[in-house]
């Protein structure tokens, strides 16, 4: 087999994975539950169903086919995201007034565009690195969509009084084995280098691997669980003005927040919904679903801080540079954060880490001069950097340079907190 046709068959079967891996989530919903956005932050989870397709339809088949005739010509405006070099598109808002196309219609969107992109790949061309890096870029955006559709699901039906669950199976967590407590890593100071090295696939807003010079620090050895945060619910934490930001304060009293998402207060005992339904808090879990509001109000409650995304990256490579076999990833099918196993940091999986850095480029980022080129450089203002991935992430998605973002008062997705201090 020559390295071509070795390189089109691995692209092959990384495609219907990750294809089939999207379906498989969609898969326990009902149709009703796949058209609502209850916000204008969620899509309706048959809009990723579509709008993933609509990528390889756009950027793949559309230009590399010939002949290639899409399977609708308005379907490119309902499904097309935030790029603007790809022609119109609906408001945001209005993705949950499409009761057509029906459920089983971008099910047949979806095989329509995967028989093309298969019938292309078994001719076995001699695919470019533009084609290449192309198709990594493909998985991967779908991969992103996966975890967003489940924040979405979680949204949708966490918000239904009924609070049904997702998943009926019986997926319990595994027993915490961390026996230790919490303990500090240590840092010296010194100058780290940031950014991606190396051949793999990476992000844009990875590269511009750079030097930075950090004091002295050190960070928590694991993540602030649910009884810690109880303990700031309890104390008045909501309540008391010192410990916010002003946007912060602005945003508890404007919305009128006491407790934090998802969690639920029944005769005297604190709840929380989750994928499989309304389950009774597990105070050894890391805490989830906070905002960086609340994240950075609970760490000056502790006299504390959250480290800056270049101390998140320079601890993690070098006490936890691989991922491990323990890790929490959506591969596991728990769908929530699971208590600490002994030996690990929890770095990776489990909750996005919010970071107190500003989501900017590095030094020589630039973007692409396409509509390819509007992934990530357009959103550099107004937003936060996570870091870590959390157990709606793929295990293959994620690596220690992954930058995520966020606006700061956004609480659907799964990030938490880990603290830090100067030394």
């Amino acid at each position: 087999m020559s390295i071509t046709s070795s390189l089109v068959t691995s692209l092959r079967q990384d495609y219907h994975h990750v294809r089939q891996q999207t379906l498989s989530l969609a898969a326990p919903l009902r149709p009703e539950d796949s058209v609502v956005q209850p916000v204008v932050d969620v899509s309706p989870p048959k809009w990723h169903l579509g709008h993933t397709t609509w990528f390889f339809e756009q950027f793949f088949l559309s230009v590399y086919v010939p002949d290639y005739q899409v399977f609708h010509p308005r379907f490119a405006y309902l499904f097309n995201s935030y790029y603007e070099g790809a022609g119109e598109r609906i408001q945001r808002s209005w993705r949950g007034n499409m009761t057509r196309p029906t459920l089983d219609e971008i099910r047949t969107y979806r095989a329509y565009v995967d028989t093309h992109m298969d019938q292309w790949l078994a001719t076995e061309p001699i695919l470019t690195p533009r084609q290449q890096q192309l198709m990594a870029l493909g998985l991967q955006h779908e991969q992103q969509h996966q975890e967003l559709m489940l924040y979405d699901i979680k949204y949708i039906l966490g918000h239904n009084p009924l609070f049904p669950a997702y998943d009926e199976s019986a997926v319990l967590l595994p027993a915490g084995t961390d026996t230790e407590g919490v303990n500090w890593l240590e840092m010296e100071a010194g100058i780290y280098e940031i950014g991606f090295r190396g051949d793999g696939f990476h992000f844009d807003n990875e590269e511009g691997r750079h030097r930075v010079f950090l004091e002295a620090y050190q960070v928590q050895d694991r993540l602030v669980t649910c009884g810690e945060f109880a303990a700031f619910v309890a104390a008045g934490g909501y309540q008391n003005y010192r410990y916010w930001l002003e946007e912060g304060w602005k945003w508890v009293n404007t919305h009128r927040i006491d407790t934090p998402f998802y969690w639920f207060r029944q005769d005297g005992q604190w709840y929380q919904f989750t994928h499989h339904g309304l389950q009774p808090l597990d105070l050894s879990a890391p805490m989830s679903h906070v905002n960086y509001y609340e994240a950075d109000a609970y760490a000056r409650w502790r006299g504390l801080r959250l480290p800056t995304e270049f101390e998140w990256e320079a601890a993690c490579q070098h006490h936890s540079p691989a991922v491990p076999a323990t890790a929490n990833f959506t591969d596991t099918g728990y769908y929530r954060p699971a208590p600490r196993q002994a030996g690990d940091y929890q770095f990776y999986g489990d909750v996005w880490e919010w970071t107190s850095s500003a989501y900017l480029p590095y030094p020589y980022f630039t973007a692409e001069d396409s509509a390819i080129g509007e992934y990530n450089g357009k959103f550099m203002v107004n937003q936060m950097v996570l870091r870590g991935g959390s157990c709606a992430t793929p295990r293959d998605h994620i690596r220690p340079t992954y930058r995520n973002f966020f606006h700061p008062h956004l609480q659907w997705l799964f990030s938490g907190i880990r603290l830090a201090a100067h030394l």
